[in-house]
């Protein structure tokens, strides 16, 4: 909390004297967020972005206000007068999200938003100002949670529980965030930073999006809130002779969400098996980095790495700050019994990926994909033959329709797979879960959230998207299947009948009109086998129709509505 009071200072002090060149459109703006995206899609926005390290920025998209593109005037209120050359101050939107969950929590994306049921709101407003190269943002967040109770896990045997502890032991995922409403206040999209050409370097708070994905990425989404970090970045592609480069790299601080993994006090619950976690916090580093081939135009490659681990774990050297050229991923490869790769020795806990997107503008389409390992290879030929190894992965596509008319509408058809459950390899040879980890116990998260890909450890997801598009605005309906937790659920469960399955249908919407942007959606989700449970049917004798029980399904609704002021 210090650090984040002293950089709110700085902030402050240097708001009245900081002009505007590199506007940051903050990761998950609704409506705005995508609409750039698209708009690549149909020619209209350089091709050389990757959109693949976020939160974007003006001098990449170059627009005269990245909150209002489709402005025809000249004058902008949002910006105020100052008689200082060089210096520009702007208001920053104001937001205000709302959400509903009326059986259980649903949904992620969201920042500093929690899983909770009942009511729950967010609002963010802000200043931004410039002088010379440098450049502040102050945009704090509020965020308030009903935060009602819920049926949570609830079985009565020991081995369910042991499995269940096996992975909260090991990661910081309360199933509630106290026993009351939640309250919090941060520094938001906020952050301090020098731009010189085509490189930035600050401090920030700002959510990060590294990956490709539309709905999931695996090493850094905005599902858990922004935490404090330096970054040194490209605030646009760096074209060269053999094709353009992005690029970030950041060291940073993670909390821990200061909930137990779930309510203590039921005897059936065997609370004795709760190990607690080490106290302080977790320094994070990471970078990455993608490249468009000059002779490819629209492909991008990619590849992000980051390292976990406790700062009493660390050393003072610039290996432990940098660790990204450190030894190779294994101190004895010729004794694997030992389980223990060289990350783990350094008690630190580490995960890769690589990535691609390709823009068709043409076909107005794009096509993506990133694949992730949380497990190093023994060396280039074990990552050879065991390629599936503690994998993860998405796939997506997107195909956006011209319509006939004067109004150049569109229709959009989007898919994304995400897997995140184990692969078989996980029976024969150590395979720890994806954000979980026996090193690093409070896993990779911050503040009791996930900070790769939302759906969780050992899930998996499948989306599908058909939209009407005009502009900024868009009508939809979104089908969507979320297996929860397939590894606990094979590993521990062991009954067919029991996989916890969410099917759900949502109509959505955004809007723009004047200054104002909406956005709305309605989620139905049929919970089946919740919390992998159901009721055997005692009147029959053991054994006559396995497949009859009573289903312990349960039904919940996903409500959110937001709205943007653009002053």
């Amino acid at each position: 909390m210090r650090q984040y009071i002293k950089l709110s200072l700085i902030i402050l002090l240097l708001g009245s004297s900081i002009s505007l060149k590199s506007q940051v459109l903050p990761v998950g703006t609704p409506v705005l967020d995508d609409y750039y995206r698209r708009q690549q899609l149909l020619g209209k926005v350089d091709s050389t972005i990757s959109f693949s390290i976020r939160p974007l920025n003006n001098m990449g998209l170059q627009r005269g206000n990245i909150y209002n593109p489709d402005s025809l005037t000249t004058i902008d209120r949002s910006f105020i007068r100052t008689s200082i050359p060089d210096l520009t101050i702007q208001l920053l939107p104001l937001s205000w999200v709302q959400q509903v969950n009326t059986k259980y929590p649903y949904g992620y994306n969201d920042g500093g938003m929690i899983p909770a049921r009942g009511y729950q709101t967010q609002v963010s407003a802000g200043i931004y100002a410039r002088y010379k190269g440098f450049e502040v943002q102050l945009r704090p967040e509020f965020i308030y949670a009903e935060n009602k109770d819920y049926q949570r896990f609830d079985s009565d045997q020991l081995l369910h529980w042991q499995g269940w502890y096996s992975l909260h032991n090991n990661i910081d995922m309360p199933e509630r965030f106290g026993e009351g409403a939640y309250k919090k206040l941060y520094l938001g999209q906020s952050y301090i930073r020098y731009n010189y050409r085509s490189l930035s370097l600050g401090v920030s708070s700002e959510n990060l999006w590294w990956g490709p994905g539309m709905y999931n990425s695996l090493l850094m989404s905005n599902t858990a809130p922004g935490f404090l970090h330096i970054t040194l970045n490209t605030n646009k592609p760096i074209k060269t002779g053999i094709g353009s480069f992005e690029g970030q790299l950041i060291g940073g601080q993670l909390r821990s969400s200061g909930y137990t993994p779930t309510t203590f006090g039921n005897p059936t619950h065997f609370d004795y098996l709760y190990e607690e976690k080490p106290p302080g916090w977790r320094y994070i580093s990471g970078f990455v980095m993608t490249y468009q081939p000059k002779w490819l135009p629209g492909l991008s490659l990619g590849h992000a790495r980051s390292y976990v681990v406790y700062r009493h774990d660390m050393g003072n050297g610039l290996n432990s700050f940098l660790p990204f050229f450190g030894p190779g991923s294994w101190t004895d490869p010729n004794d694997p019994s030992i389980n223990l790769n060289s990350e783990q020795r350094k008690n630190r806990d580490g995960y890769k990926s690589f990535f691609f997107r390709w823009v068709l503008p043409a076909g107005q389409a794009e096509f993506y994909g990133e694949y992730g390992r949380n497990d190093p290879a023994w060396d280039s030929r074990d990552l050879k033959v065991e390629l599936e190894h503690s994998r993860a992965y998405t796939l997506g596509l997107r195909k956006l329709f011209t319509l006939p008319g004067i109004h150049q509408d569109h229709l959009q058809f989007n898919l994304e797979l995400t897997q995140l459950a184990s692969s078989r390899t996980s029976t024969i040879r150590n395979s720890p879960q994806w954000y979980a980890s026996g090193i690093v116990r409070d896993g990779y998260t911050n503040r009791g959230q996930i900070l790769g890909a939302g759906a969780g450890p050992g899930s998996s997801v499948q989306t599908i998207n058909f939209s009407w598009l005009r502009g900024m605005k868009q009508i939809g309906l979104m089908f969507q299947r979320y297996e929860h937790n397939n590894d606990f659920y094979f590993n521990w469960i062991g009954d067919i009948r029991k996989n916890w399955v969410d099917l759900s249908l949502a109509g959505y919407g955004e809007w723009n009109y004047k200054n104002f942007l909406f956005n709305a959606k309605l989620q139905y989700i049929n919970g089946l086998n919740y919390q992998y449970e159901l009721k055997e049917i005692k009147e029959n004798p053991q054994g006559t129709d396995f497949w009859q029980f009573f289903k312990q399904d349960k039904a919940n609704m996903h409500l959110q509505l937001g709205v943007m002021y653009r002053f």
